[in-house]
């Protein structure tokens, strides 16, 4: 039978507000999907399957300094002839001026994405002092656990009372039409895409804790948002580091 000390720390321990850090971190991307011509899909494709994607990665990133009629005179490319890039294929530069844009603000963007993947997540909860971004360290609750592991867990452990994913959100679900030829351009990203603070009188539970998955407009499984009780966390901000670009030509088919 607990003594009366023991009855008062176990009430201390639950009174409230508790404040816990929640981060994904792991792999993802920042990727801009764009619309572009059959005549640039064909030729960039082509190319790419005999060459690999460098010199569309070149093209991409270095649009923005260079204006259509110069790109002839570049020497940085692998393994084609600017010169032999037909006016078509020019999907980064305005017809009109010939002027480039970025590549995270491409022409003809329809969709653009800076999530972490949800087979390449972990999770991290941490108990904090406060909702302060320096907050104290007060203990670790969940430590690096795979995000689908800790998803499995959770319906496992409950019977599937509760589930820790929920599908659908306001900014996943954007696709093509069918037919559209599409360049999809990433910056591949490790590192913090998600953190943010859960404040709550009671203590944390995992059955709480959910994940809104989407698919990208490549198919790929996103996280887009996490929840604890309900309500949609604000996200701080992560901290990644870039691991290279890539750029894949493909037709929608549905």
């Amino acid at each position: 039978m607990a003594t009366l000390k023991e009855k008062e720390n176990l009430i201390e321990a639950f009174k409230g507000p508790h404040y816990y850090r929640v981060r994904l971190w792991g792999y993802g991307a920042e990727t801009s999907y764009i619309k572009i011509s059959k005549e640039a899909h064909d030729f960039w494709k082509a190319h790419g399957e005999a060459h690999g994607d460098s010199d569309a990665v070149n093209y991409v990133i270095n649009a923005e300094d260079i204006n259509a009629e110069d790109i002839a005179q570049q020497e940085d490319y692998d393994d084609l002839d600017p010169a032999a890039i037909p006016s078509e294929a020019l999907f980064m530069h305005d017809p009109e001026d010939g002027v480039g844009s970025t590549y995270y603000e491409p022409l003809d963007q329809f969709e653009a994405t800076y999530n972490i993947a949800l087979d390449c997540a972990y999770l991290t909860v941490e108990k904090v002092s406060s909702a302060e971004f320096n907050a104290d360290l007060i203990e670790d609750v969940i430590e690096q656990e795979d995000l689908n592991e800790f998803i499995s867990r959770v319906g496992e452990e409950s019977d599937w009372e509760h589930e820790a994913y929920v599908e659908g959100h306001e900014y996943g679900n954007v696709y093509p039409e069918k037919g559209q030829h599409i360049c999809q351009f990433e910056s591949h990203e490790k590192g913090t895409f998600f953190e943010g603070i859960v404040e709550t009188n009671l203590l944390f539970d995992q059955n709480l804790l959910k994940f809104a998955t989407e698919e990208a407009p490549s198919g790929e499984d996103l996280i887009y948002g996490v929840e604890y009780d309900g309500e949609e966390i604000d996200n701080e901000g992560g901290d990644t580091n870039g691991k290279g670009y890539y750029a894949h030509f493909w037709k929608q088919e549905y």
